[in-house]
């Protein structure tokens, strides 16, 4: 792999991915456990991990950032991020996340709302609106949940998070596409209501003036009805001609953008 190319992304599984733009790291909604849900003492009754994580969390290079969307125990884990405490590293959240965290552990935690933004070390990280929720258990509905925008080193990065079919990535087009756009494309059956089809996944992309993809949030846990594959089929199915710019297929895939 070229080591001068602009920006390394590589997907770990489920919603994670690390991102090297620069010498900087971020990585996305970190989960590395062998489940994800709610803990009962040690024991987490959430559902079991499919595939490993592509990478352990003893290998990850220095974490510059942390980016959560939102507090869903799939995209939030406790664990992972208690081991990913340093002082060095920074975190972005969505608003009213904050008190989950053992903040004082980092160099700085930043809550964003929709249509806020903040610069971190070389990146300009946007929060914009998706259609989801935050709560993590039944009564904290005041939880936020973000997509966010990275931006820097003359980049353009799109995170979805989670997500049903919205409006609101058209408004992120601009002159400049996005180099990569990280959407979610699984867990659709039967949760239409929150979760978009890889169809709508694709569609959203477009709205928001995408280059290149990577697709998240299938292969790892069975969180909806849907085949384990059929996701990625039909997000290359709806591709078509432009498959070949779906930059990852496979939990551990690494694409780059010179």
């Amino acid at each position: 792999m070229a080591t001068n190319s602009k920006l390394h992304a590589t997907w770990i599984g489920h919603s994670t991915v690390l991102l090297k733009v620069g010498d900087f790291h971020l990585i996305t909604d970190p989960v590395f456990g062998k489940r994800c849900g709610l803990y009962l003492g040690a024991a987490n009754i959430g559902p079991k991990r499919l595939a490993p994580p592509a990478i352990s969390l003893a290998h990850l290079p220095k974490i510059d950032l942390i980016l959560l969307s939102h507090a869903h125990m799939d995209h939030f884990d406790i664990p992972s991020l208690r081991a990913l405490e340093n002082k060095g590293t920074q975190i972005v959240t969505a608003r009213r996340t904050s008190d989950l965290l053992r903040t004082r552990r980092y160099a700085r935690v930043t809550e964003l709302g929709w249509g806020e933004s903040a610069q971190i070390g070389p990146l300009k990280i946007g929060a914009f609106p998706v259609r989801h929720w935050g709560a993590r258990k039944i009564t904290d509905v005041w939880r936020g949940y973000n997509g966010y925008t990275i931006e820097g080193e003359g980049l353009r990065v799109l995170f979805g998070g989670d997500t049903a079919i919205t409006d609101s990535f058209r408004p992120l087009r601009s002159s400049k596409p996005f180099d990569l756009a990280i959407v979610p494309i699984g867990a659709y059956d039967p949760w239409i209501a929150n979760h978009c089809t890889p169809e709508q996944a694709w569609r959203m992309g477009i709205d928001a003036g995408a280059n290149a993809w990577l697709p998240v949030h299938h292969k790892t846990f069975q969180l909806g009805r849907e085949p384990l594959h059929e996701p990625l089929e039909r997000f290359l199915t709806v591709a078509g001609a432009d498959a070949g710019q779906v930059l990852t297929r496979n939990i551990g895939d690494t694409c780059r953008v010179d």
